[in-house]
């Protein structure tokens, strides 16, 4: 009993020792949202599950509902948000004390002579502790924290990637759209063509061959129209496997690709690269290095061992503490190999941080430049092109009733504006694709440079 009473004695004590060097650690920060999206909430998502009921899922869908779909359902941010967790919980693991070991150990028995016997045996019952020399559990912990930083700058990283992918998969959708409604009145205004071309030749006045020609273009109008519906269905699902669905239940995607904004001066938005997470996260990443590096020179110093206990000499059923003290000899590994690791991690990534800025830069120009292409060709043909195809093709129109123009110059007409109208809906979707890539580059809407600029004026 006596001795049991001094093991637990000995257990208190080096609870008190453990709390004594407990030294208090930064707390994870994760980092704060980028402005592209900030502002979606699940209320926008008009849903709470990615498998609907009819009622719910289907009908007309705003970009914003999509943009806060894919928040909510969209798998790889699952993953991204889980690994944020799995980092946490390992922060927590590297702040915790190693455990103390408990040892029992009998001696001097059944042995020959006097040891012969158990009643000669010694029996010894001692604690040990590890006792870590230089801070290396707080640096640790500090470098595990900044660990877990990063996951969280990897899972803005991710969701920036998905708010863009959708934002552009649901561009093409309103693209694909107009499409449709485009090949299908062209498909009725070449029908309607057929019906007065029929008439003509049945009156004498046009020849049979324009009828066959119209009969052709009836049909390469129709094949049209049913590549844009297969387009338009591919399109349509591919913006619903972001938010985990595998086929699309909304009926339409409701959106004007017409608004053209103007675009803010190129060096306006430079300043916002900073913003981006995959620069941003850069300076975590350095501290995250320094920390690792301050943990790898600690684990050169030599950690203690402390044990305590009891010993019982049954032969005089005396008791004895016994005390010790352990401590490696630094001769041969002194972690040289991990602080070099460390040392060459820590240059990578000051290396690696100018290489993302340098990136960055790079991909913003290019992105403007596409940008600001889309832009000018959305423009021209909005304003200029379009109408004057537009007005052409109305005045061979009806100079061909009038017999003025001949049906081959109709036709012309006809493909004309077609094609055009078909330019004017990529140039379109390739500026809002491109304003897209931009927002994604700053982190940051545009249209935040468009009110800045109004309210300056």
């Amino acid at each position: 009993m006596k001795s049991l009473f001094i093991l637990v004695a000995l257990v208190m004590a080096l609870m008190t020792i453990g709390c004594t060097i407990t030294q208090k650690v930064p707390r994870t920060s994760l980092p704060e949202p980028r402005p592209l999206g900030r502002n979606l909430s699940v209320m926008d998502a008009d849903a709470t599950s990615p498998k609907q009921t009819a009622e719910i899922a289907t009908g007309e869908l705003t970009l914003r509902q999509a943009l806060a779909r894919v928040l909510l359902h969209n798998p790889e941010l699952a993953v991204f948000s889980l690994e944020i967790r799995i980092k946490e919980a390992e922060a927590l693991q590297a702040g915790l004390l190693p455990n103390p070991e408990l040892e029992i150990g009998l001696e001097n028995f059944s042995g020959s002579g006097n040891f012969h016997k158990i009643n000669s045996a010694e029996t010894t019952i001692s604690l040990s502790q590890l006792i870590q020399i230089g801070g290396k559990r707080n640096k640790s912990r500090t470098a595990a924290a900044l660990e877990a930083e990063l996951a969280g700058w990897d899972f803005e990283t991710k969701r920036l990637d998905v708010l863009t992918a959708t934002a552009k998969a649901f561009v093409s959708v309103l693209a694909m759209q107009q499409r449709v409604g485009q090949t299908e009145e062209l498909a009725g205004l070449t029908e309607r063509f057929l019906n007065t071309v029929a008439e003509r030749v049945e009156a004498g006045v046009s020849s049979p061959v324009e009828q066959t020609r119209a009969k052709i273009a009836l049909s390469a109008a129709r094949i049209a129209q049913d590549q844009a519906r297969l387009s338009l269905a591919g399109a349509r699902k591919e913006l619903a496997a972001l938010w985990g669905d595998e086929t699309a239940i909304f009926d339409r995607a409701v959106g004007s690709l017409e608004q053209v904004d103007p675009i803010p001066p190129q060096e306006d938005l430079i300043a916002f690269l900073n913003q981006n997470p995959e620069i941003a996260r850069w300076k975590t990443e350095g501290k995250q290095r320094d920390a690792r590096l301050a943990l790898e020179r600690a684990k050169a110093i030599p950690d203690l061992t402390l044990s305590a206990g009891v010993r019982n000499l049954k032969e005089t059923n005396d008791n004895a503490f016994i005390v010790g003290l352990s401590l490696p000899l630094p001769i041969f590994d002194r972690n040289q190999g991990g602080i070099a690791a460390a040392v060459a991690a820590l240059n990578k990534a000051q290396h690696a941080s100018q290489a993302a800025h340098s990136q960055g830069f790079a991909n913003l120009a290019a992105s403007y430049r596409n940008l600001s292409a889309a832009f000018v060709a959305a423009k021209a043909l909005q304003e200029q092109i379009l109408p004057a195809t537009g007005q052409a093709f109305e005045t061979i129109d009806i100079g061909y009733r009038a017999g003025k123009f001949g049906f081959l110059e109709l036709l012309d007409a006809q493909r004309a504006l077609f094609e055009v109208n078909g330019q004017y809906i990529e140039a379109l979707a390739a500026y809002h694709q491109a304003k897209a890539e931009v927002e994604h580059l700053i982190a940051a809407p545009l249209n935040t440079f468009s009110k800045q600029n109004q309210e300056e004026k």
